[in-house]
Order: structure tokens, then sequence, then C-alpha cells
């Protein structure tokens, strides 16, 4: 009996003895030592905010499109006997070169006939003239005489005639040079009705051309710049003095880019779009405005205008890349801490930013992204970079 209970008691008291010791040794170990984990900064890059006069820039889109386009239209009639070799499609115009010929047989014959009629007509006047002075010396002593017995309606009406037949030469004058069909200005063929030995009649339409003279770009603006451009709404400007309008596009895979003018601004804002539209013009863009590598300002190309806005004297400007969603600013303190700053903007493009509040020159503002920011974590700038002045 004694054996068993001690066979019992004896792993008892063993499995207690060794939790006791545990709890002894765990009681008697010396406690760690704590330091203070300090946060690892973020490493982002930085630039100056810059004080200074901005010129603001506005950058919007438009076709370009021919100030003048016209329908061909033949003003006589008659069977095409000439045909110029640029009276094709994208044939080049020149002013007063005939582009066509109709035949003009009749026409001649028709100026030789009123030719004919005026010499009868001078005629006629003289012996009315004539007849008139002869009643005038015989009625000399008759006052009563009437106008008709002193032959002055024979003579009006003899004038009369011959003016008909002089305005009935220059009719037939006239159609005579209109068999040859030409334009007033320099330009291109967009597309051609009629061919050689083709019959035409008076108000045909022949073909479409369109001048080169000048070219249009239709650009929308919305409040926000025409504020930027500083004009009011109908503004024109004045002869050889518009507003300077950089345009660029991608043609024949490559940057493309010519200079324009702004010349006036609608005096209606569209009522479907909101928008105010504006017109700018570059003059021989086919010949003399082309861009650097040679290229015309095609119509119906679509392009991107920058226009040269109004100037801020003394203006924050940070680049596009430091504005956060909100108008929202990350500057760093003196301390190297964030601080998140809700600015005023008083004008963005592209690439710049003009802050009208709640910068000062020379702080530090983030223009790199940073993931989850918070008021007050710790930063290191890693890049000074100084960006070009201006917008």
């Amino acid at each position: 009996m004694s054996v068993t209970i001690i066979r019992v008691i004896t792993p008892i008291l063993v499995i207690a003895a060794s939790i006791g010791g545990y709890a002894l040794l765990h009681a008697a170990k010396p406690s760690p030592q704590k330091s203070p984990v300090e946060a690892r900064p973020v490493s982002v890059h930085t630039t100056a905010v810059e004080q200074g006069t901005v010129t603001l820039q506005v950058v919007t889109q438009g076709e370009v499109r021919a100030r003048t386009e016209i329908d061909l239209i033949s003003q006589v009639g008659g069977r095409i006997v000439s045909v110029s070799g640029e009276f094709t499609e994208g044939g080049r115009i020149e002013p007063g070169v005939p582009l066509l010929e109709i035949e003009d047989t009749d026409y001649r014959l028709t100026v030789l006939q009123a030719e004919a009629r005026i010499a009868e007509g001078s005629v006629r006047l003289e012996q009315a003239l004539a007849d008139a002075d002869v009643a005038r010396k015989q009625l000399r002593n008759d006052p009563t005489a009437s106008d008709l017995a002193l032959k002055k309606p024979q003579v009006a009406e003899a004038r009369a005639h011959l003016k008909a037949t002089e305005a009935d030469l220059a009719q037939a004058r006239l159609d005579l040079a209109r068999t040859r069909i030409s334009l007033p200005f320099s330009g291109r063929l967009v597309n051609t009705r009629v061919d050689i030995g083709q019959y035409v009649l008076p108000g045909a339409i022949i073909g479409r051309a369109f001048g080169t003279d000048v070219v249009e770009i239709r650009l929308p603006l919305d409040d926000s710049q025409l504020s930027s451009l500083g004009l009011p709404i109908g503004f024109i400007a004045p002869a050889g003095r518009g507003i300077p309008v950089s345009l660029t596009a991608n043609v024949a895979g490559a940057a493309q880019q010519w200079q324009g003018h702004l010349m006036r601004l609608d005096a209606s804002i569209d009522p479907d779009t909101r928008m105010l539209y504006g017109i700018a013009e570059v003059t021989s863009p086919y010949e003399h405005n082309m861009s650097a590598s040679g290229m015309p300002l095609a119509v119906g190309l679509y392009v991107q205008a920058t226009i040269e806005g109004r100037k801020i004297p003394a203006a924050h400007s940070i680049p596009r890349d430091a504005l956060r969603a909100g108008n929202q600013v990350f500057v760093i303190d003196h301390s190297g801490k964030l601080a998140i700053r809700s600015v005023d903007v008083a004008h963005s493009s592209p690439t710049r930013a003009v802050i009208s509040r709640g910068l000062q020159t020379g702080e530090r503002v983030v223009i790199s992204a940073i993931r989850n920011p918070v008021q007050g974590m710790a930063l290191l700038a890693i890049e000074n970079i100084t960006p070009p002045a201006g917008n």
C-alpha cells in the first residue's frame, strides 16, 4: 500500500518542483533594456517655390480650316476645249491663271455683232444731232416751237440706243472673258467635276477650291482660359498685331510647329457647349510659314494651340507635379516634416501652376509621389531641382 502511494506521489512532486524552478528562474531574469525607435524618413524630390513675373499660357485645340473655300462655277455655257495640268485634286491655283477654257467662237461673234451695232448707233446719233441742228436754225424765230419739232426726242432716243449697244458690247466682252475660268487668289483644288470635251451649262459646278493665303483655327475657350488671356468677349486685334499662338501637331511621324496669331474672339458664347471661340490665323501656310522641317500647316489638320496670355507680376509658381488633388501642396518644413497645405491656384497649365495664396518664396515643395502621406511625417530631400522660370 505504501509502495503504491510513493509511486503516485513521486511524479507529482517532480513536476511541481520543475514548475517551481521555472517560475523562480523567470522571475529572476533581468528586464531587457528599451530604446526608442525613430521613424525612417521618406526620400522625396523637391523644388523651391519661385517668385517672379509669369506669362500665363492657354492650351487648347482646334482644326485647321481655309478662310476661303468655294465652289468653282461656270458663268457661261459651252464645250470645254482646254484644261490646265493643275486642274486636278490637290492642284495649285495661281491668281488669274486659267484652269480651263470654254469654246469661245460664239462669244467672239457676239462681240463682233455688238461692235457693228455700236457703229450703226453712232451714225444714227450723228444723224439725229444734224437733224436737230437744222430744225433749231429753221425755228429760231418761232418761240412756240415744240421739242418734237426741234428733234430733241429723236436725239435722246439715238443716245439711248447707242448706250444700249455699248452695254451689249460690254456684256459680250465679259462673256468672252468668262470662257477662261480662273480664280483671283492662290489656292488648291479639292476636287474637279468636268474634263476636256465636256459641255457645261451656265451655273454648273465644275469643282471646289480653297485659298492658301490664310488659314484659320477655331479654338474653344472656357471661362478660366478667357481669364488667363485677359481679353474681353468680342475682342478684335489691331491689323498686324494679333496675340502670338504656337501650333503643334505630329505629322509624318515627327512633331511639327507653326506660328500664328489670335486675331479675334466671338461676340457670343456657344449655347450648347458654353464655350467662347477664338480665331487664330496663319498666313501663307503652304509656302512661307511652314514648320522647321518644311511641313505646311495643311487644311484639316488637328493641332494643339498654346496662346500667350496676360502677365502676373510677383507671382509664386511651382511645377504642375507639385499641385495635388484638391489644390493641396506638400511642403517640407524647417524640421524636415511634411506639411500639407491648401492653396489658391490662380492659373494651372500642363507644366506650371501659379499660386496666389498659401506658399512663400523659397519654401521646398515635394514634386514626387508619396505613398500614404500623413501630416508631420519625416521626409528627406534627395534632389534639388530648379526648374526654369515661366509657365
